[in-house]
């Protein structure tokens, strides 16, 4: 049997990245913390934390810890349902992979409808979310991937618009005899991170042109918005978040105007969907008011 007390020192470790905030957490100091995570090592025969700055989970450590966490849920989900009154201090935790174009835009409206628990985002590509579910280290994931991935159940949201965007006088300074082959190798782009190809796609699908634009990359939705307005650069956006700047001109759309589309899809455990039941149906409400009708 696997016991809890000494599995929540190992999820606190993974929640904070450390022992000493660990124990902050947990109400008791970061000795007692190594203590615990050292007996629950020592009676499973198996590394669960790698030591360093932060602190990180074993495969081991990981899948332990997303089990303490459903089980956390599944209590919760019980004694709601029950009228329990569960006030001892603690708390049930969704941990969830959401990309930040999401995030920065509907997934918000989904989270406030939930009440009783904690979130802990894990922010990556939504090419690369469902690997965190796949891995067993999340109970749920924004992802591209139509799936459904095994033990997981799939819902089709809705399509993430991006559009390509800059300001007015960035457009007169670099695009002023048009958007050609000539120009897209010098004015500067605007990306997330070496990661998104949102300009390289744009280039190739509107224009049929295979290049690398030179590029800012600045990881946060809105400072990419703000950098395009500020005629830092150009860049791919995510339409929720430039139409306000489109219609009052910060913004204007480059030609010939394609607009790229991202499907996005909601997957959830199926070992704890019945505790995730009003989540889901927070995202569907959200994404439904937030994404594309599905294309």
């Amino acid at each position: 049997m696997i016991d809890y007390a000494l599995l929540a020192a190992v999820a606190a470790i993974r929640r904070t990245g450390g022992f000493e905030k660990a124990g902050r957490e947990l109400g008791i100091t970061s000795s007692a913390v190594s203590q615990r995570v050292r007996l629950l090592e020592e009676r499973l025969g198996v590394a669960l934390v790698i030591r360093g700055q932060p602190c990180r989970t074993t495969e081991a450590g990981a899948r332990l810890c997303q089990h303490y966490d459903q089980v956390g849920l599944l209590e919760h989900t019980l004694n709601r349902e029950l009228g329990f009154d569960a006030n001892d201090g603690t708390a049930a935790v969704l941990r969830i992979a959401v990309n930040a174009d999401s995030l920065a835009t509907w997934f918000p409206d989904a989270m406030k409808e939930i009440d009783g628990r904690l979130f802990d985002i894990i922010l990556d590509d939504e090419r690369r979310n469902a690997d965190w579910l796949r891995k067993g280290e999340v109970s749920g994931a924004i992802s591209a991937s139509p799936g459904p991935l095994q033990g997981c159940n799939s819902k089709m949201l809705g399509t993430m618009r991006y559009v390509a965007t800059a300001s007015a006088t960035f457009m007169q300074r670099w695009f002023s005899e048009g958007i050609t082959e000539g120009a897209l190798r010098s004015a500067p782009a605007l990306a997330y991170n070496a990661d998104d190809e949102f300009n390289i796609r744009w280039v190739r699908e509107a224009l049929q042109l295979s290049l690398i634009p030179p590029t800012h990359w600045i990881p946060a939705p809105q400072a990419l918005v703000r950098a395009a307005m500020d005629g830092i650069g150009w860049g791919m956006n995510p339409l929720p978040l430039v139409e306000a700047a489109l219609r009052d001109g910060s913004l204007v759309e480059l030609p010939p105007g394609l607009r790229l589309d991202v499907r996005l899809h909601w997957h959830w455990a199926r070992s704890v969907q019945h505790a995730m039941s009003d989540l889901t149906a927070s995202i569907v409400k959200a994404a439904r008011l937030g994404l594309t009708a599905g294309l």
